[in-house]
């Protein structure tokens, strides 16, 4: 995935910032800085094509606008390095020492900025947590409703999360009374959580068996 590249691209740029600490290399030959400047340039053009989602933080509807996203972080990142290439040249002609090493520092650290919110929104994903637009105090107030009507014994094994973005799933335990129509209390959950925004909710209904005497 484009954000875990990022990621090894914010931390590779941090050991090289070590490395030329350490060996003191701060030579920049005219090819790489032409090159630098033809590459910020078609990047630019990239982050332009891509300016609706040219933010760190964006509210993904659905699976095409975290692909987009990513694609146009991986072009500012680049921007960046190139920009960051070319102000260490800048800094080299002054006479500031260590300029590349303070440029990939900055610029390593603004790579992981940049992509740790989508690395996070992703995680969130992949490990199936709750969806973050829902309080879980929502939940726990439909479960109690479920659980207050009259056909209803009990409700359990409750789980909510995000498929995709903008794509909220789950699942639910539900056990009815003994002769109860539990195709009303499937309607009335599917709509509780319709309400709050789970798309595809899965229902299990057993019925209750009282102890024998």
């Amino acid at each position: 995935m484009l954000q875990l590249f990022l990621l090894f691209l914010s931390f590779s740029l941090a050991v090289e910032a070590l490395h030329a600490f350490m060996q003191d290399e701060s030579e920049h030959k005219h090819y790489l800085i032409v090159s630098a400047v033809t590459n910020l340039l078609v990047n630019l053009l990239g982050v332009w094509f891509f300016r609706n989602y040219a933010r760190v933080n964006i509210v993904y509807r659905n699976a095409e606008d975290m692909n987009y996203h990513s694609v146009c972080l991986h072009v500012l990142a680049d921007s960046i390095r190139s920009a960051g290439l070319i102000l260490a040249s800048w800094f080299l002609s002054l006479g500031i020492e260590n300029a590349e090493v303070l440029c990939l520092g900055i610029v390593s650290v603004a790579v992981f900025m940049l992509v740790l919110p989508l690395f996070k929104a992703t995680g969130n994903i992949l490990l199936q947590i709750a969806p973050s637009n829902v309080p879980p105090s929502a939940f726990t107030k439909c479960s109690r409703q479920i659980a207050a009507c009259e056909d209803v014994s009990e409700v359990w094994q409750g789980r909510f999360w995000e498929l995709v973005p903008g794509q909220a799933v789950g699942s639910l335990s539900i056990r009815v009374k003994s002769g109860a129509d539990d195709r009303a209390v499937l309607e009335y959950t599917h709509g509780l959580y319709q309400d709050l925004g789970i798309q595809d909710l899965t229902v299990q209904t057993d019925e209750f068996v009282g102890p024998v005497s």
